[in-house]
């Protein structure tokens, strides 16, 4: 059986204000097959938006069971998964932690997946990162 190729997942969150509105983008990438997604609210923080951008990529992703590199340039959702502080907040019920809402749907879209996270360096010209910060901007306009 032919080994599937891994799917890349770029992500960025914006605010204008923390808080104030703001807005994420996605960048889906997997051989040939390419796919943008965006949205926002009226009033959000930058991280809330960092982290709703992992998890509407994650439930677009279609294949169960994928390989997922997930890139974004927030040390708080990278870290978080990374240094395993994610495990350490959930097994203290989140108590006194932010976003908690989000990290629980993070928790379930991420289930059935092998994600790797990786860390990128914002506004350096990444070309997949400087899509989705223009998305993420684009729908901050919207509810400014």
């Amino acid at each position: 059986m032919k080994k599937l190729e891994p799917i890349s997942l770029y992500t960025d969150g914006a605010c204008s204000g923390n808080p104030g509105p703001g807005g994420w983008g996605v960048v889906l990438k997997c051989g040939p097959h390419y796919k943008e997604l965006s949205g926002g609210c009226k009033e959000t923080t930058n991280n809330r938006m960092e982290l709703t951008a992992v998890i509407e990529g994650l439930k677009a992703v279609k294949r169960k069971n994928a390989e997922v590199n997930v890139f974004s340039d927030s040390s708080y959702v990278v870290k978080a998964v990374n240094l395993g502080w994610l495990a350490d907040w959930a097994a203290k019920n989140f108590k006194k932690k932010m976003n908690r809402d989000l990290w629980e749907e993070f928790i379930k879209v991420s289930k059935g997946y092998t994600l790797t996270f990786n860390w990128i360096k914002g506004h350096a010209g990444h070309p997949e990162n400087e899509r989705c910060d223009a998305l993420a901007v684009e729908q901050t306009k919207k509810f400014m």
